[in-house]
């Protein structure tokens, strides 16, 4: 089959360029299923508590991927700046995971323990108050919006659906954990999560 039939027939093209990339995405993507180091948790992971989750809503919510990646490439520059490069077995739980590629802010995948909860509260309220050039924007109102947990357990239910690891007892006790709770106090336990893993066994 010559070229020139090919360019002129727009149907054949078409089917053609599905079957090539059918046949691409078969090869590249279908073998990573059957790698245990990208289906399984790396040692010591855990599943979000109820209020880590409720807290990853609002990371969402809020638009915080936005800004900031959450995946330290392995080159030294990211390594050195970031900590571990990240792995595929830390982001199991994670539906969908968060790694992204826009750095207009520092990439989080590392950030948990690093700072205590004080300065993300200040931080979240007001970035300015302790990183005077930063042009992230306030969320001040996180910390006055109280969880009422009525779809928290719901939300660990849906997780479970999805293959992460919750108890029946983990979505009882869902509501409680998060009940009495500001939002903001919720974005912070998410936050103080992350990275946690790899970087304990460092």
């Amino acid at each position: 089959m010559s070229h020139e039939v090919v360019e002129k027939n727009v149907g054949l093209m078409a089917v053609l360029i599905l079957l090539v990339i059918s046949v691409g995405g078969l090869v590249e993507i279908v073998p990573l299923f059957f790698l245990k180091s990208t289906t399984e948790p790396v040692e010591g992971l855990k599943p979000y508590t109820a209020l880590q989750l409720e807290g990853r809503d609002i990371y969402i919510r809020e638009g915080c991927y936005l800004c900031h990646s959450q995946m330290i490439r392995p080159f030294r520059a990211e390594t050195e700046r970031y900590g571990h490069y990240s792995v595929a077995g830390e982001f199991v739980y994670d539906h969908p995971f968060q790694w992204g590629s826009k750095r207009t802010g520092p990439d989080l995948a590392r950030v948990g323990g690093r700072y205590s909860d004080d300065w993300h509260r200040v931080h979240l309220t007001n970035p300015r108050d302790v990183v005077p050039e930063s042009n992230m924007p306030s969320f001040p109102w996180l910390a006055e919006t109280v969880l009422d947990g009525e779809l928290t357990p719901k939300k660990l239910d849906v997780m479970r659906t999805l293959g992460v690891p919750y108890t029946d007892a983990d979505i009882a006790g869902a509501s409680d954990a998060v009940k009495g709770k500001t939002e903001l106090d919720a974005l912070i336990a998410y936050l103080q999560n992350l990275g946690t893993v790899i970087s304990s066994r460092r």
